[in-house]
């Protein structure tokens, strides 16, 4: 169910859009931080009461991990990209060039939300919540390699990683699109190189 019910005051309750509060709540959390963004603003964006928002989501750490799993789906959906038939080094080409373009695409909100947040969040449940995420996108890509090339999947996913944070950073401090994907570029080739040999 995407939508909830909550009653404003006297008269029918008015459906509330769930989806559409966890885009809202994506938006203000990438634009400001998680530690930057109080109950106060994301009510106030959603047009709803904090009691309404309460019960709809129990907290703003609840709502957080509703928002990740959103964004960890769309905007990076390694799973999708790992697929039977495809190289790792294809794959992790396609992770990297997305990325790139993910972290870029909106420059009042650049980086990545799960690394920006595990990186920098002062609150260990958000920074636990986001570093979870990252870790399961990591485990998948390094038992898809393993396929292939089991004594480097650790090792190329590792640069991976590293590669992702350095691009995150490196939107977050206004490098352009074309910019951010030229170095993914230059991190792919470089994974491909490791991955030529076993």
């Amino acid at each position: 169910m995407s939508d909830k019910q909550i009653q404003h005051g006297r008269g029918r309750p008015r459906t509330f859009d769930i989806e559409k509060a966890c885009l809202i709540g994506e938006r203000l959390f990438r634009e400001n931080g998680y530690d930057r963004v109080g109950v106060a603003a994301l009510t106030e964006a959603m047009g709803i009461k904090p009691p309404s928002f309460y019960a709809a989501f129990g907290s703003k750490a609840e709502f957080f991990e509703r928002v990740l799993e959103n964004y960890a789906a769309t905007n990076l959906p390694v799973e999708s990209i790992l697929q039977e038939g495809r190289t790792p080094a294809e794959a992790v080409r396609e992770v990297l060039l997305f990325a790139a373009r993910q972290y870029t695409e909106a420059p009042q909100a650049p980086g990545c939300l799960a690394i920006e947040t595990a990186r920098s969040s002062l609150d260990p449940q958000a920074s636990q919540c986001a570093r979870q995420a990252i870790n399961a996108k990591f485990d998948s890509m390094r038992a898809f390699i393993a396929l292939t090339h089991p004594l480097k999947a650790s090792a190329v996913t590792d640069f991976v990683e590293v590669s992702l944070l350095g691009l995150s950073a490196c939107a977050r401090d206004g490098w352009d699109t074309s910019r951010v994907v030229e170095a993914a570029q230059v991190a792919a080739s470089a994974a491909a190189s490791v991955l030529r040999y076993e």
